[in-house]
């Protein structure tokens, strides 16, 4: 069965908006902790969250209160830097997948550079800490192959070209390329970015994924309709997925 993944960094980028510090004596609000746990309530699989160096959203006081609160899994996404990697070996998330960080982006633009010479170390300290880890890549397949080599456990497809594309068919065939391969080099497979309610269901045709990391489609719909029912029409969204 395809899994869903919540990311709820925007929850506390609208927080965030708003409150820097908890000003005023007032409890900031919305609270991404809060939000986690409306979206385990109707069957989310698993909390993402991205931990950023500049703290624009997600703080370290979420991370360690989510680690303590959450029934499902906790993905960390992160950069390869010291003080985030310490973190997370003291946090223990279930997943960490690591990402490009540029403090310029709204959010994150495009897949790592597999062949960074840091990236084993960091794979290596991280999974001897007991963590899974992931990396967030481009569908290329030398960043496929350069993955199994650092020692990554699963990788994420960047699916951003995919939804940006107005015909996304060549898009979707280097999904496909990159998932049959990972999964032929003993990597598991998660996909994210971009993804909503009208494409998801375009994604079917990639093979091998376990687990879908959505986050601003989910909180978007939440506006309008609460963020249990946004959640759980995610859910029913991929229940086509043929595995």
């Amino acid at each position: 069965m395809l899994q869903l993944g919540v990311n709820i960094d925007h929850v506390a980028t609208l927080r965030q908006a708003r409150y820097k510090s908890g000003q005023d004596g007032m409890s900031p609000e919305p609270d991404p902790v809060a939000a986690a746990a409306e979206a385990e309530a109707v069957g989310a699989h698993g909390i993402t969250v991205h931990l950023r160096e500049d703290r624009r959203h997600i703080q370290d006081s979420d991370v360690h209160t989510l680690r303590k609160t959450i029934r499902t899994r906790l993905n960390l996404e992160m950069a390869d830097v010291p003080e985030i990697v310490a973190i997370a070996e003291a946090l223990k998330p279930d997943e960490v997948c690591i990402v490009p960080e540029r403090r310029a982006e709204v959010t994150t633009e495009g897949g790592l550079n597999v062949t960074v010479k840091s990236l084993p170390r960091t794979i290596a300290r991280l999974r001897n800490a007991g963590i899974v880890v992931s990396l967030f890549i481009a569908p290329n397949l030398k960043q496929v192959r350069a993955a199994a080599a650092a020692g990554a456990q699963f990788i994420e497809l960047h699916t951003g070209a995919y939804a940006n594309a107005r015909d996304n068919t060549t898009e979707l065939k280097r999904l496909v390329s990159a998932a049959e391969l990972a999964h032929g080099l003993g990597l598991r497979v998660n996909a994210g970015h971009g993804l909503n309610y009208r494409n998801i269901t375009g994604t079917f045709a990639v093979p091998h994924m376990e687990t879908l990391n959505i986050g601003h489609s989910i909180v978007s719909r939440a506006v309008f309709v609460g963020l249990r029912q946004a959640v759980a029409e995610m859910l029913a969204a991929m229940k086509g997925y043929p595995g």
